[in-house]
């Protein structure tokens, strides 16, 4: 599978939509060199492999972010889809190597569950390296505070003394207490 498609390619076309790693139904169709309104219709045929964690039509508002990153360049009309795309979670994309029954469904099948496993991968080292860095930042900020302490300390230590001034001419007795 890897002589015809490398991981990198299934990764561009893993999207992040509702919160979830999907795959529209175009690319999957592409994946699997079949057209999308025929593996949208092998997909309805199996309506029950599918339920909403495995699988969501995209709504009219999700789409138009979508539109140049999925190239549709019409919204309507020729050159346009006429139904809303479907998105398929991991779990979908594993349920319908059921569903497609060719050789190169299976091998499609098995990069794309790599690609997801890499970018699971990915997405945890992330949060690790994120969950550091604030321990670091709080660390900083912490040694900070201490540093501007000292640097103010060291600065009201390096001002000169301030003087008094002493009035410049005679003094009464009184004024001299």
């Amino acid at each position: 599978m890897n002589e015809f498609m490398p991981i990198e390619s299934v990764e561009k076309i893993i999207y992040i939509i509702r919160g979830q790693k999907v795959m529209l139904d175009k690319d999957l169709a592409n994946l699997y060199g079949i057209e999308t309104k025929l593996f949208n219709k092998a997909v309805k045929r199996n309506n029950d492999r599918f339920p909403p964690d495995f699988m969501f039509q995209l709504t009219k508002d999700e789409v138009e972010p979508l539109r140049f990153q999925i190239g549709t360049s019409k919204k309507s009309g020729r050159g346009g889809r006429r139904y809303l795309p479907y998105a398929f979670t991991e779990q979908g994309v594993a349920m319908l190597s059921g569903v497609l029954n060719s050789n190169r469904a299976v091998k499609v099948n098995i990069e794309i569950m790599r690609a997801f496993v890499k970018l699971r991968e990915v997405l945890s080292t992330h949060k690790e390296l994120a969950h550091k860095f604030k321990e670091l930042e709080s660390k900083i900020e912490k040694h900070d505070k201490e540093i501007y302490t000292i640097f103010d300390a060291i600065q009201q230590l390096m001002a000169p003394p301030e003087k008094k001034k002493q009035k410049i001419g005679f003094r009464r007795e009184q004024e001299q207490v």
